[in-house]
């Protein structure tokens, strides 16, 4: 590792430990050639998420846009940005665990809908009318109905 104050890349491991609940080990270094100590963070190398949309192309995963698109369900509900977070947090897991690193969109909105659904109905319903793509009052009833029940 390179020292940021001389630049040599001589050094040892004064102290690790693991940080950001477990996503990275954080290493304090000490430089051999000028003695400043300097802090390193180490992290397992993600893949490239894909989201492999209704025309078939593909697109790099973007987190914001997934909470942007929630947090737009969720404007003037009680639904906090922890929880808005969060929901993105475990529809981000669901996605890593596919092997090919890819999901087709359909899979991540419907995600989304089972995480709303559980944390406000009224969220649940604007996003549905949205990426389902409601066309007529009967299809957005039946979708309500189906809540209902």
């Amino acid at each position: 590792m390179r020292c940021p104050y001389c630049g040599e890349n001589r050094d040892k491991v004064v102290d690790s430990r693991t940080s950001k609940e477990g996503a990275a080990t954080r290493r304090r270094r000490e430089c051999l050639d000028c003695g400043h100590r300097f802090t390193t963070y180490e992290y397992v190398e993600q893949i490239e998420l894909a989201i492999i949309k209704k025309d078939l192309r593909r697109e790099p995963f973007e987190r914001q846009k997934l909470v942007s698109g929630i947090s737009s369900s969720c404007v003037k509900r009680p639904v906090s940005v922890e929880t808005i977070e969060d929901i993105v947090d475990r529809v981000q897991h669901r996605i890593e665990q596919d092997p090919r690193g890819e999901i087709e969109s359909i899979k991540v909105g419907e995600l989304v809908m089972d995480e709303l659904a559980k944390v406000d109905q009224i969220a649940y319903i604007r996003f549905a009318s949205v990426y389902r793509n409601f066309r007529t009052t009967e299809e957005f009833i039946s979708q309500v109905s189906e809540l209902v029940r």
